[in-house]
């Protein structure tokens, strides 16, 4: 049994009861079949909707002609002697009308033809014992012209109908995606102010902090010379405190590339090549990690003008974060290269999947903000300055990701960044 909703009955439902009732009222009100036939139009035109819902494909074709055959039926039953004599004619407008709303132009006409046909064939059987005079071949004529114009008049508006819900359709999916486009450009305008206002503090810092850091490094590079020979413990923690400083600096560093302004030293560079050279540096770092590796490079890739140092790094620190999402354990890295279009600026689309855990829904917007990290070592710059250079060549990234099946940033670069 089908199982779902049962639909309501609705008001034009009872129209129909109503209209088909009273032609049950008129002569011959005795005839058997001719009610039997008007109740089974009825039942065909009230379930027409599940039909045409349980069979989307065929349903249209199946009710058109149940609706001829009762309409034949009707006709032979209500016509007397001679059943093309019948005043219910008429009734072939039903499947008639009923193919104009479902059908194109040549579906309808198809259509109609074949009721005009089904009515004409009582013809047959009254020529063998009448004459088919002149005023008769005008009349018929006429009954078959008119089941025509109706069919393309109510056509014409089906289809205007159908025309204009397209329009209304594109153009609500055209709102749509401006909407989409509008809520990322918002986001991108704010994660901007505040990254410009985190680098001026980082920068501040950074130039604070280095100034003392290089005293700490003097003085313990000094202490290291005068304890040479002297107490292995003592050198070992001055040892110590040089590294650290060492440890320090490299984070300033990133303090510092992530604040101040890039100097792009643009140069025509093969993205193929830069992500093959990032992929080499990372699988150097993870020599045991077990990774599948699959490329997907379409052929005839333009090449981009672009920092070739930075760029390395965003896929660097791109594919880096990739094998560390699959814990070294084995996985898939999907690398996939092909040209595209953003903003109607010509580009490439480089992407790097990775089959990890991904990234939960309600961290997806807070990644690319700086120190916000989700690793126990990490300082939460990586992504940031990632999405920093990534902008300064006017490009665009940004992260698709469903919970347990990985996480894929998206990398577009334009050919020639304004």
């Amino acid at each position: 049994m089908l199982k779902g909703p049962i639909s309501k009955f609705r008001g034009i439902d009872v129209l129909w009861l109503v209209f088909l009732a009273g032609l049950a009222l008129l002569s011959p009100v005795r005839e058997v079949h001719k009610q039997v036939t008007l109740l089974a139009i009825a039942l065909v035109q009230i379930f027409e909707p599940q039909l045409i819902a349980h069979v989307p494909r065929r349903g249209p074709s199946y009710s058109v002609l149940l609706k001829i055959a009762l309409s034949s039926l009707l006709i032979a039953h209500t016509g007397g002697a001679v059943s093309i004599n019948s005043s219910y004619y008429p009734i072939y407008y039903l499947p008639v009308i009923t193919a104009a709303i479902y059908f194109g132009p040549l579906g309808t006409l198809l259509w109609t033809a074949l009721a005009s046909a089904a009515y004409c064939s009582y013809l047959i059987p009254a020529l063998q014992e009448y004459e088919l005079t002149s005023s008769g071949k005008v009349e018929l004529a006429i009954r078959i012209l008119f089941f025509f114009f109706a069919a393309i008049l109510v056509n014409q508006f089906v289809m205007e109908n159908r025309r204009r819900l397209k329009e209304s359709q594109a153009l609500s999916d055209t709102l749509a995606e401006s909407n989409r486009q509008l809520k990322l450009a918002q986001e991108e305008a704010r994660r901007s102010e505040r990254l410009a206002a985190l680098g001026q503090l980082s920068a501040g810092l950074a130039h604070e902090i280095r100034n003392p850091l290089g005293v700490i490094k003097g003085s313990a590079e000094m202490l290291t010379q005068k304890l040479q020979g002297n107490t292995p413990l003592a050198q070992e923690l001055a040892g110590y405190i040089s590294s650290e400083v060492n440890r320090l600096n490299a984070l300033v560093a990133r303090f510092l590339d992530f604040a101040r302004p890039s100097r792009l030293q643009v140069q025509p560079v093969s993205p193929a090549a830069l992500v093959d050279r990032a992929l080499e540096s990372v699988q150097a770092q993870f020599p045991a990690a077990g990774i599948t590796v699959e490329r997907r490079y379409a052929e005839g890739l333009p090449e981009i003008m672009a920092d070739e140092r930075l760029c390395e790094q965003v896929f660097v620190n791109l594919i880096c974060n990739a094998y560390e999402a699959m814990n070294g354990a084995g996985g898939k890295l999907s690398l996939a290269i092909a040209p595209a279009e953003g903003e109607g600026a010509p580009g490439v689309a480089v992407e790097i999947r990775d089959s990890g855990p991904g990234v939960p829904a309600d961290l997806r917007q807070q990644i690319f903000n700086p120190f916000f990290t989700s690793k126990e070592t990490g300082v939460g710059l990586g992504l940031s300055i990632v999405a920093k250079i990534v902008d300064d060549h006017r490009g665009s990234i940004q992260l698709k990701s469903r919970p347990g099946e990985g996480a894929c940033f998206h990398v577009f670069l334009p050919v020639k960044p304004n």
